[in-house]
């Protein structure tokens, strides 16, 4: 996995709330277990019309934001089912962070497990960073996870907190893997220790 250390790109603003995991990503792409190539598929539903054209209103589709590596979304993003497309979706699209009020556990915590950081903010802290994000290509925020902070484009800052275990795992690229990797050493003597005391096992 990916370390988070800090991030500086362009904030796009997705000011819905209840965004749920079928919107992030629809069932139709669900059928890959590869975490590549679900970035097409990135809230298909609203960035494409019927026809296969790209929505020219959707966000993501207009030139500021199509590189756009923050979103700033509504309230309860990542609700409904717990499918770890969702994650792997904004991944692969490009999304490394996303702030909201408030996330679905399963999903905020999927979020970590993957290399997106996850921030939640107060209501009054959103609505200043969605305007920042609306401001076009100008739309760049910083984002520190090692002091917790979050500088828009004026230089104003916001401070965020974050679970100790989770923040060590993000700055260091642990995903579930790689915790139980960093115990090869102590697996491997248990097991030696096991074959000498049970040699029939």
């Amino acid at each position: 996995m990916e370390k988070f250390n800090k991030l500086t790109g362009v904030a796009a603003p997705l000011p819905i709330i209840n965004v749920d995991t079928d919107m992030i990503i629809p069932k139709d792409y669900l059928k890959t277990i590869k975490r590549t190539g679900l970035g097409e598929g990135l809230f298909a539903e609203m960035r494409f019309n019927e026809d296969g054209s790209e929505n020219p209103d959707f966000v993501l589709n207009k030139p500021a934001y199509r590189k756009a590596e923050i979103l700033v979304a509504g309230d309860n993003f990542g609700c409904g089912s717990s499918r770890e497309h969702a994650p792997w979706a904004l991944l692969d699209f490009g999304i490394r962070c996303v702030i909201s009020t408030s996330f679905a556990d399963i999903f905020y915590n999927n979020c970590f497990k993957n290399g997106i950081l996850p921030i939640v903010v107060s209501e009054d802290e959103l609505e200043k960073l969605l305007d920042d994000a609306s401001r076009g290509a100008n739309a760049t925020l910083s984002v520190d996870l090692e002091a917790q902070e979050i500088k828009g484009p004026d230089g104003g800052t916001i401070s965020f907190d974050i679970d100790e275990f989770k923040k060590h795992c993000l700055l260091n690229g642990l995903d579930d893997i790689g915790l139980t990797m960093e115990k090869v050493a102590s697996i491997d003597a248990f097991e030696a220790e096991l074959g000498d005391r049970r040699p029939w096992v």
